[in-house]
């Protein structure tokens, strides 16, 4: 398992995080899992064992539940504070007053003193702010979550599912302000969705912001259990059955499992282990993060880390998958063909 440094910060995680949306399944998250504590236990015991060090959670994931539950795991595994680094986001609603949702000074300041105490925890190594929230000032948000790391409440900040333009013009701010900056970008990445790599990549490469992919798999559909030919809605069960998300073109979906199984088979592995190679030799992701529903799920992507692909098998992923052209990205290419032009 390789350490990657997270953005420009001192902070070393493994190249493959262990996410907890499926812990618990409280209210609408039952849809994604429904693990408990034992369950919990043995999985991220697991996780830990193979070399992650890297564990991301929410407030807002089982409504809490999700945290409570990796807090009691963490307080029995007894695993040395400084060798696990922690991460959970702020904004989801988490109640049914007008303030218990956000990125309000208010909400995050109350956010992640619950956060912290259902994890167990004095604190946090990574706080995120979950999304965008229209109605509070970017400069509330960044003033607030200044003081939260100023608080000794947390180490590091990043940012999840933001345009590009509005986290540089939020990091922009923290220099400005003298502010507690953004190290890391938690956005949706996939081989069937590749979006971020026209504007997101760019500004996280140029402000150092670690990119930490989540759902790799596209919810499941690159699980290699999906016939994306027909109408198929995968097995009984699946999450993609009852909670079709996030979108995906499923013509170019399906392309990629095309691209996918030949190379999974010449490997003798999984399409999903192959899908998440596929991720882990981009140079511009830092962490992958995942998720388990049971063990074997879990060992399977963990084996994504040993699997290398060819240059030549790289490449054909990239062309099943490549993005379609839009402007201005193809105005840029045309102008730059030639360098000197």
């Amino acid at each position: 398992m390789k350490l990657r440094a997270l953005g420009r910060s001192g902070l070393y995680v493994s190249e493959i995080c262990l996410g907890t949306m499926t812990f618990g399944g409280q209210g609408f998250w039952k849809v994604v899992g429904e693990l408990g504590q034992e369950t919990v236990d043995r999985i991220v015991g697991r996780a830990l064992d193979a070399g992650v060090n890297f564990l991301d959670t929410a407030n807002v994931y089982s409504e809490g539940e999700s945290e409570r539950l990796l807090g009691t795991t963490l307080a029995r595994l007894g695993r040395p504070r400084d060798q696990v680094v922690i991460a959970t986001k702020v904004r989801g609603r988490m109640g049914p007053g007008p303030n218990q949702v956000g990125l309000s000074r208010a909400h995050i300041l109350s956010s992640i003193d619950e956060s912290l105490k259902r994890l167990q925890l004095d604190h946090v190594d990574l706080f995120q702010i979950h999304g965008v929230d229209p109605t509070t000032p970017l400069e509330e948000t960044v003033d607030a979550l200044d003081a939260v790391v100023r608080s000794g409440k947390a180490r590091y900040l990043g940012w999840s599912n933001l345009p590009a333009w509005m986290a540089m013009k939020m990091a922009a701010m923290q220099d400005a302000r003298g502010l507690a900056r953004f190290v890391s970008a938690q956005v949706y990445y996939s081989i069937a969705g590749r979006d971020i790599e026209r504007e997101v990549v760019p500004v996280s490469l140029d402000q150092g912001f670690g990119i930490l992919p989540w759902s790799p798999l596209a919810g499941g559909l690159l699980s290699g259990k999906f016939d994306l030919e027909s109408e198929d809605k995968g097995p009984e069960g699946s999450r993609r059955a009852s909670f079709d998300f996030p979108p995906v073109d499923r013509s170019r979906a399906a392309a990629c499992l095309r691209a996918l199984r030949p190379i999974a088979a010449a490997h003798d592995t999984s399409v999903a282990r192959v899908a998440l190679a596929w991720m882990l030799q981009k140079p511009h992701v830092t962490s992958v993060i995942i998720g388990a529903k049971s063990e074997q799920q879990l060992d399977d992507n963990l084996a994504a880390t040993k699997l290398k692909l060819s240059a030549e098998e790289l490449q054909a992923l990239d062309d099943a998958s490549a993005l379609p052209p839009e402007y201005p990205g193809w105005m840029v290419a045309f102008q730059n063909r030639d360098p000197r032009g």
